[in-house]
C-alpha cells in the first residue's frame, strides 16, 4: 500500500493566515532578536542593514520559495522530498534530515537561557545581572544545575505544542504569539527610542556610513549578511520544506513567502532599533560598546536595563518577547524532527515526539555540560554548543542549499517550482530572477559561506 502524504499523516494549516504565522514564526526567533542586532552592529550597522536587505528579496525569497514548493508539491518532509525528485539526491534528504537535529538540542539550551533571565529580571535581581565583569553568566552557565533545569524546561514548553499537533498546537499557538511578539517588539522598540542619545544609535543603524569599508570589508559583511540569513529564515534546515508539506494547494505562495519575509526581516529590523541605540545609550555613544558580538543580549543589555527608568519592566518584556520568539522557532525545529520521524518509520505523533525530546536531552546535556563539567573538553577547539552551531550554520546547511540549487536549477529545472506556484495564482511575477539567483548567483553564495570561515584575512 503506497504510503500516505505527510499532510495526510500529520494534519495541514487550517489556513493560509495560520501557514504564514507558523512560517513566520519558524524564521523569527534568535536570530532576529539576539544574532541580527549583534551583526548590525558589528559589521556597520546601515552597510550591513542595506546589504541584508537586498539579499532578503533575492537570495532569501528565491531559497525560501523552492523549499516550500518542494515540500507541498511532494507532500513529504526533507527525509524523502529531495529524492522525489532525482533518486540520486537521496543523501540530500539525510543531509537536511539531519540538520534540525543538530540545531533543536543547543537551540533549545539557548532558550533556556533566556528563560533564566526572564526569572532574573521577574524576581528583582537585576543587579546581579548587570554585574559589571560579566561574572553573572559565566557563573550561570559554568554550573550544570540551573542550565539543565531551564533547558528542560524550554523542551517540554516546546515537546508539548508539537504533541498537541499541525492545527491545535503550530497553528494555534502561532496565532497567539506572533501577533504578541510583534506588539512586544514595537512597544519596546518605541520606548528605547525615547532615551535621550537614541538618536545617535539610529543614525549608526540606518545610515550607511562608507568611511573606511574596504572591499575585503564588504566581502566579509555579505559573507555574515548571507549567513544570518539562514538562521533567521529558516533556510535549509528542512523546516520551510516540512511546512511546505502542509500547505495547502489553493493559497498563493509567493504571496505567502513575501509575507513571512515581511514578518522576519521586520521583526529583525525592529529589534536592532531596541538593542542598537539602547547600548549607544548605555555606553555613552562609545560606538566600541556595540562589537561585544553574541553577550550583547546576555551581558550588556542587562546593564543597560539596570541604567533605565523602569529598567526591570522593560528587562521583563524584553526577555519575554526573546523566549517567545525562541520558542516559536524550537517549535518549528522539533516539527520537522518529528515529521521526519513519522514518515520515515510509520509512527503516531506522540511517541515520535517522546523520541525526539529523548534526543534532544542527551544532545542538549553536551552543550549544558561543555561550559560547566566537561568545560576542559573541546572539539577542533570548539565547546560542544560552538561546534554544532558551526557544525550546522556554516557547513551542513550551506551544503544543503547549494545541493537543492543544483538539484532545482539544473536537474529538475526551476519550472518545477514556477508550475507549483502557478497552481495557486495566474501569474509568478519572480519567474526569471528565481531562475537566475538559483542557477548562478546562489550557487556562488553558497560557496563563498562555506571558504568564509577557513578565511581569515580576506
Amino acid at each position: 500500500m503506497a504510503k500516505q502524504s505527510n499532510q495526510t499523516q500529520t494534519g495541514g494549516f487550517g489556513s493560509r493566515v495560520g501557514f504564514i504565522l507558523a512560517a513566520a514564526g519558524s524564521a523569527v526567533g534568535l536570530g532576529n532578536i539576539w544574532r541580527f542586532p549583534y551583526l548590525a552592529a558589528k559589521y556597520g550597522g546601515g552597510i550591513f542593514l542595506l546589504i541584508y536587505l537586498i539579499l532578503a528579496v533575492t537570495f532569501g525569497f528565491s531559497l525560501m520559495i523552492t523549499e516550500i514548493a518542494i515540500g507541498r508539491r511532494t507532500g513529504k518532509s526533507a527525509i524523502g522530498a529531495y529524492s522525489a525528485l532525482d533518486r540520486r539526491f537521496k543523501p540530500l534528504n539525510w543531509l537536511a534530515a539531519l540538520v534540525p537535529v543538530i540545531i533543536t538540542p543547543y537551540y533549545c539550551v539557548i532558550g533556556g537561557w533566556v528563560l533564566k533571565y526572564l526569572c532574573v529580571f521577574t524576581a528583582g535581581e537585576l543587579g546581579e545581572a548587570a554585574a559589571g565583569d560579566g561574572s553573572f553568566f559565566g557563573s550561570f552557565i559554568g554550573s550544570a544545575g540551573q542550565p539543565t533545569l531551564f533547558f528542560l524546561i524550554f523542551l517540554l514548553l516546546t515537546a508539548v505544542v508539537v504533541i498537541l499537533g499541525v492545527n491545535k498546537g503550530i497553528e494555534r499557538i502561532s496565532k497567539i504569539m506572533m501577533p504578541l511578539l510583534v506588539l512586544l517588539t514595537v512597544g519596546i522598540a518605541v520606548y528605547t527610542l525615547t532615551l535621550d542619545g537614541a538618536a545617535e544609535g539610529l543614525k549608526y543603524y540606518f545610515l550607511p556610513n562608507l568611511n573606511g569599508f574596504t572591499f575585503g570589508t564588504f566581502l566579509k559583511t555579505v559573507a555574515a549578511a548571507m549567513g544570518q540569513l539562514f538562521y533567521s529564515m529558516s533556510i535549509a534546515m528542512g523546516i520551510l520544506v516540512t511546512y511546505g508539506s502542509y500547505m495547502r494547494k489553493e493559497d498563493s505562495l509567493e504571496r505567502s513567502v513575501r509575507q513571512i519575509e515581511l514578518f522576519d526581516t521586520g521583526i529583525a529590523v525592529l529589534a536592532g532599533m531596541i538593542i542598537v541605540p539602547a547600548v549607544f545609550v548605555f555606553s555613552g555613544g562609545d560606538a566600541s560598546a556595540l562589537n561585544k558580538g553574541p553577550s550583547l543580549m546576555f551581558i550588556t543589555l542587562p546593564k543597560v536595563f539596570q541604567s533605565m527608568t523602569g529598567g526591570r519592566i522593560v528587562g521583563i518584556v524584553f526577555f519575554l518577547l526573546v523566549a517567545l520568539a525562541a520558542l516559536t522557532s524550537s517549535i518549528s525545529l522539533m516539527e520537522t524532527v518529528v515529521s521526519i520521524i513519522m514518515e520515515k518509520f510509520g509512527l503516531k505523533r506522540t511517541p515520535a515526539c517522546l523520541i525526539t525530546t529523548g534526543v534532544c536531552i542527551a544532545l542538549g546535556m553536551l552543550s549544558v555540560l561543555g561550559y560547566s563539567a566537561w568545560s576542559n573538553v573541546t572539539v577542533l577547539k570548539m565547546q560542544f554548543l560552538d561546534l554544532f552551531d558551526f557544525i550546522s550554520n556554516n557547513i551542513m546547511m550551506p551544503i544543503v542549499a547549494l545541493l537543492t540549487c543544483i538539484l532545482v536549477g539544473w536537474i529538475v529545472k526551476p519550472k518545477y517550482v514556477e508550475d507549483e506556484v502557478m497552481i495557486s495564482q495566474p501569474h509568478f511575477r519572480a519567474r526569471v530572477m528565481l531562475s537566475v539567483m538559483l542557477r548562478y548567483v546562489c550557487p556562488v553564495c553558497m560557496i563563498v559561506i562555506l571558504l568564509t570561515p577557513f578565511v581569515t584575512d580576506i
